[in-house]
């Protein structure tokens, strides 16, 4: 059931928000000791706030399609009065004073917050392998990860416990926990969604956004969380368009452009051919799949990483002191990127710039850009390294390759379901869009859906 479903029936009294709530809570409980996917439940919380959310709505008020709708947020996000670990001993018993500016948005949108998902320690991961709370597990095989850092919300949205669950994302910590679960993740343009009131990984390529069931979910929830917010001095001052496409939607006169290099080399060849699949969907929706050569991919990533592990380093260096208290792999990226040259930081910066000019480039001959979102489904859990097509790479650099580069450039991208392989694991496409045409880019995931099946593929929990 989509977000807009659960809304309609809302509406016409043929399910109340506590009913509703009370079943997400019932499939939270259930699968909780399978997946590990939350740090920390609210049964009594959400409850309660599903009875002012129903008693509202026979008042007359509905504060919009979220109203009286089960979510869940990342334990990075402060919420007032209830804990938040960011996935770490050093907050094992941290409870914040103030909601997270996206806490806040939800509650105003009437969303019910069911929990705090688990999480990579410090968001800095893709494994959500963690040594202080367990590992997170993916509801399609739990013997494999879920994908992070954000992979509590990946694995609940995956198991359709929750209409939606907050990420953030960093270098691909939306998009890879919504490919390897199946679910529709949105990284928005730089700016677009307040940081406020959420433990920062990094000062530049931090995202927030949403893991939902659909992409019209995805747009549900990003056009409540959006906007200005004078607390967060990286916030744009750019209006919030209507974000949330149609029931009929036609792509005449898109071009979508289909990369000829980097994103198709060295991919699992399911994934390649599920995404190449995308394109007579495309072209039957009315969109003009063209050819494009991307700039250089790799050297993005490169920058991404030396950009990561410098403000990394920064932010958390407060923490050093005490480093047993680190789980090994982040400790070893803290102790890389405080080795790393002021001179190598300030060059990234100079050619993150160069980067993004080039890419701007792309827009004259292309609207959006599809991809694979990764080139491997989701590895088993522990598994250092992955084979791709008989070529050994190693487990993260691998998840983050084709989702890494689009943080260092800002740029708005959908992570969606496009097909499943022969072992029944989810693959996702990408789409890529120019700075805050976020509408576009949901406007082309919605032409997909509506064609395809993907997203109502469930995982046998």
């Amino acid at each position: 059931m989509t977000i807009q479903q659960a809304a309609n029936l809302l509406g016409a009294r043929k399910i109340s928000s506590v009913e509703l709530t009370r079943q997400s809570l019932d499939s939270i409980h259930r699968t909780q000791p399978v997946l590990n996917a939350y740090l920390t439940i609210l049964d009594e919380q959400a409850m309660a706030r599903a009875g002012e959310m129903d008693a509202e709505r026979a008042a007359g008020r509905v504060r919009g399609p979220l109203h009286g709708i089960p979510v869940a947020v990342k334990d990075v996000f402060c919420t007032k009065g209830v804990r938040t670990t960011l996935g770490t001993k050093f907050f094992a018993d941290h409870v914040p004073a103030i909601d997270a500016a996206v806490v806040e948005k939800l509650d105003a949108a009437g969303a019910i917050n069911c929990g705090k998902t688990h999480m990579h320690e410090f968001a800095y991961g893709v494994t959500s392998n963690n040594p202080h709370y367990g590992p997170v597990r993916n509801p399609w095989n739990t013997d494999c990860i879920p994908g992070g850092s954000s992979g509590g919300s990946g694995a609940t949205t995956g198991a359709r416990s929750v209409f939606m669950a907050m990420g953030s994302d960093t270098g691909g910590s939306i998009r890879i926990p919504a490919a390897f679960c199946g679910s529709v993740g949105i990284k928005p343009t730089t700016g677009r969604v307040s940081r406020y009131g959420v433990m920062p990984l990094d000062f530049t390529l931090d995202h927030m956004g949403p893991l939902a069931c659909s992409v019209r979910d995805a747009a549900i929830c990003l056009q409540a969380i959006a906007g200005h917010d004078v607390r967060d001095d990286s916030s744009a001052r750019v209006p919030v368009p209507e974000m949330v496409p149609g029931q009929s939607v036609s792509l005449a006169g898109v071009r979508v452009g289909l990369p000829e290099n980097f994103y198709f080399e060295r991919v699992d060849p399911e994934v390649a051919t599920a995404v190449r699949a995308l394109v007579p969907v495309l072209e039957a929706a009315g969109a003009a799949v063209v050819p494009v050569r991307v700039p250089d991919i790799a050297a993005v990533n490169a920058i991404g990483r030396v950009i990561l592990l410098s403000e990394a380093s920064a932010c958390l260096q407060r923490f050093l002191g005490a480093r047993d208290k680190f789980g090994a792999d982040v400790l070893a990226l803290l102790d890389q990127g405080r080795l790393l040259p002021a001179t190598d930081y300030v060059n990234a910066q100079r050619l993150r710039r160069v980067f993004q000019q080039e890419w701007a480039r792309i827009w004259h001959h292309a609207d959006c850009v599809l991809t694979p979102c990764s080139p491997i489904p989701a590895p088993p859990i522990g598994d250092s390294e992955v084979d791709i097509a008989g070529e050994k790479e190693d487990t993260r650099l691998a998840s983050t390759r084709f989702v890494r580069g689009i943080n260092v450039l800002g740029l708005p991208a959908l992570a969606m379901p496009c097909g499943l392989t022969s072992g029944r694991m989810p693959i996702s496409a990408q789409i890529i869009g120019p700075p805050f045409r976020e509408p576009l880019v949901f406007q082309v995931g919605a032409a997909i859906e509506d064609s395809t099946s993907f997203h109502l593929a469930k995982p046998p929990l």
